[in-house]
């Protein structure tokens, strides 16, 4: 009879710390998933707004490719995912959403900040943080950077702030 028994109180410790550690794992998770999209996302974008500013003619050509290498890399990444948690990321819906939009540089980004900060109320602060930053400083392009400059101006800030957003979301 060398068993030792738990009370109640120390079972309610034990599944408590327990349903901690699946918290701060599957927070873990979506944080991994979420910096490989965001960086590959950051990267296009970065590349198409300064192929932009410096072949504005070619410009349609620039976001088709963003958009279908975006989406594919999406759907890969996500199937990657699936593949190694059971957690599907991209589905048909959000394929048929972003279809249905079409570009236009500081709206976009700012609604696409939204959706990051509406995740972070449920996956995480870094969301939010993530989407204030991006949103202030495309506002602050939006108004005070003038003329040929908002291009590469957006680049560093949608761009770049995606690329830094995963990066910082991979440390933590």
């Amino acid at each position: 009879m060398g068993a030792d028994m738990i009370d109640s109180k120390q079972a309610a410790s034990a599944l408590a710390e327990i349903d901690d550690i699946v918290q701060r794992v599957r927070q873990s998770r979506i944080y991994d998933l979420a910096s490989q999209v965001m960086i590959m996302w950051g990267v296009l974008v970065f590349v198409a707004n300064i192929a932009t500013w410096l072949w504005p003619r070619e410009a349609y050509y620039y976001w088709l490719a963003v958009y279908v290498l975006g989406i594919a890399g999406s759907f890969a990444i996500s199937s990657a995912n699936r593949t190694a948690t059971g957690f599907r990321s991209f589905d048909m819906r959000v394929l048929l959403a972003f279809l249905m939009w079409r570009q236009q540089g500081t709206f976009w980004t700012i609604y696409f900040m939204l959706f990051y900060a509406l995740g972070g109320l449920w996956f995480g602060t870094a969301f939010v943080a993530i989407a204030l930053a991006i949103t202030a400083l495309t506002l602050v392009g939006y108004f005070f950077v003038a003329g040929d400059a908002f291009l590469p101006w957006m680049a560093v800030v949608n761009g770049g702030g995606l690329i830094v957003g995963g990066l910082w979301m991979r440390r933590s």
